[in-house]
């Protein structure tokens, strides 16, 4: 059976460049998209007067929005594809701008992306129906290596790690030097080799002392050195030096309404900071979202409240709401109306708003007794130096060093900060040491794999009980305890009831574009640095995710209408 066959290579063509690309191609609607853009809005330079002429923007913009869409990112397969792209061709006018110029063009116009992304939801809006909105983050790998990125307890560790590998080669070195025959250990290194591996561990400790004081004086938990502004986080398969963006999906069309670009490990608190745009584009309407049990935060639903957006969070199994309290604040509001200004006052003076009545219940105006603290203890006693620290840790304490921010525990071990608690204490804690303590029964006998302990600001030392009665010593006395009253003061309490139909549609909301976004675009990586380039790299994605959406949901013939309306 014979084969299609195809075109003869060295046949003339007379067609236009229109022919080349698809009746209904992406690559028209981001054209038309483009040039009925206003340049001069987002702050792009105009052209030199004099010189060699620059490239237009116009066909650098489209240039990015085609290449997030396609999955082609780098500024050189970007170049490359100005020169074997069809559509790129016909869109772009055949111009070839090499890498350089179009990576510079991202880099001085970065801030730009994400206004054209909002514009393009501006031109949409019209012809869709906005539902309520679901509310998630994503982890996206950072440029920045796990190795290039330190933690406090990860510096002290691979710290001790080559002053231990220094002793050994200097010792090797010394019994070189006592020999007389040779120059050389049957078995061992040469001494040029020891040499060369001893300047080399020098050099390592040299910089890590350097990120270490960097630490202690910036006062920051950890180090990135490719990208500053990335953290190390935890996601499904383990830890990544990442960026956690959130976004805001739309629940009747799927389009990203809006997003957030964050470092933040968790996803605590950040709800209403990432409705708070599309909050301002409706002033006068109730916005509602949907967010998982990683945003629960009272304070900031209780924010999400005053601000006119009712939070919908999912709640743990068994629980039917939120218990939330908030300070009383006699005022008269306007409970019909939808204004921040008066949410808030009805909210704080005990008053449920008529936009709340479906998910408010049991509001009430209570007075309750709170601890004041009248004088804090005295502190502990205070240690001189490191030295003595240590010595006072080994006799069954753990020490803690306030300026340097950090524990002695009685195997000599050094323990970091790992949180502070919602009542003020700093805990810390050390898992790689715990796990290869030898006294480990000593001083730690839980379920867990680590001790964590808890101190006070004003805290200096905590005894080591199952330490002390293993050495047969008994705990000194400590510092006098603070003294406190009590005094009478008033708060509203309500209780706040999600709305389940929208919380179970949550998942489907938001996992769906950031699959689309990590596996159809091949967004699994930040190729920029810093949290400003990061943010329009992800505008770029969620532009791009936008794009093809909106073209299914609304069809190739009425996104061009849109897009040429401007």
């Amino acid at each position: 059976m014979p084969y299609v066959s195809g075109f003869d290579r060295n046949q003339l063509m007379c067609c236009s460049w229109d022919a080349f690309v698809d009746e209904e191609s992406i690559a028209r609607i981001i054209d038309a998209f483009v040039e009925h853009l206003d340049m001069k809005k987002y702050g792009v330079k105009a052209a030199a007067v004099e010189g060699r002429p620059s490239y237009d923007p116009k066909s650098l913009y489209k240039l990015y929005i085609y290449g997030s869409r396609k999955g082609i990112r780098s500024s050189r397969k970007l170049a490359e594809s100005c020169k074997v792209n069809l559509e790129v061709k016909w869109m772009t006018g055949g111009v070839e701008p090499d890498f350089r110029t179009i990576s510079d063009f991202r880099k001085d116009n970065i801030d730009s992306l994400k206004e054209i992304f909002h514009e393009f939801n501006r031109r949409i809006s019209g012809a869709v129906e906005w539902g309520f909105t679901s509310v998630d983050g994503t982890k996206i790998q950072a440029n920045n290596s796990k190795d290039n990125n330190f933690t406090k307890n990860k510096l002290d560790d691979r710290i001790k790690w080559l002053n231990g590998h220094t002793d050994e080669y200097l010792r090797i070195l010394n019994e070189m030097d006592k020999q007389e025959e040779s120059d050389e250990i049957p078995g061992e290194l040469t001494r040029e080799e020891l040499e060369a591996k001893l300047k080399e561990v020098q050099e390592r400790l040299a910089r890590y002392l350097e990120y270490q004081k960097l630490m202690e004086e910036t006062g920051v938990s950890q180090l990135s050195i490719t990208d500053a502004d990335a953290k190390l986080m935890k996601n499904k398969n383990g830890f990544a030096v990442a960026y956690n963006p959130q976004t805001a999906v739309d629940s009747e069309t799927h389009l990203i309404r809006d997003f957030q670009m964050t470092n933040q490990v968790t996803d605590h608190g950040l709800l209403e900071s990432t409705m708070e745009e599309i909050k301002k584009a409706e002033p006068e309407n109730i916005v509602e979202v949907v967010a998982d049990k990683g945003y629960e935060n009272t304070e900031d639903m209780v924010s999400c409240l005053e601000n006119g957006i009712i939070p919908h969070v999912i709640t743990d199994d068994g629980k039917e709401g939120y218990e939330i309290e908030t300070p009383y604040e006699k005022s008269k509001a306007d409970l019909t109306s939808t204004a921040p200004e008066e949410l808030k006052k009805a909210l704080h003076a005990g008053q449920i708003p008529e936009a709340y009545k479906s998910v408010i219940q049991d509001m009430k105006v209570e007075t309750v007794r709170r601890k004041v603290v009248d004088e804090k203890p005295e502190k502990d006693r205070v240690y001189g130096s490191q030295e003595e620290m240590l010595e006072k840790a080994k006799t069954g304490y753990f020490v803690r060093d306030p300026e340097q921010n950090l524990v002695y525990c009685p195997a000599g071990e050094i323990l970091r900060q790992k949180c502070i608690k919602k009542n003020g204490n700093i805990r810390y804690a050390n898992k790689n040491a715990c796990r290869h303590c030898p006294n480990r029964n000593k001083c730690y006998k839980g379920k867990g794999e680590w001790k964590e302990i808890d101190f006070t600001k004003d805290q200096l030392e905590k005894p080591c009980k199952d330490w002390l009665e293993a050495e047969g010593n008994k705990p000194e006395e400590t510092a006098s305890k603070e003294k406190y009253h009590y005094e009478k003061k008033k708060i509203v309490k309500f209780f706040l009831k999600p709305n389940r139909e929208k919380m179970t549609q949550r998942m489907c909301l938001s996992e769906h574009p950031f699959g689309t976004i990590k596996r159809a675009m091949g967004a699994t990586y930040f190729l920029l640095k810093g949290m400003r380039k990061v943010a329009g790299e992800f505008a770029l994605f969620c532009l791009g995710y936008n794009l093809e959406r909106a073209k299914n949901l609304l069809g190739f013939q009425k996104m061009m209408e849109l897009m040429e309306k401007g």
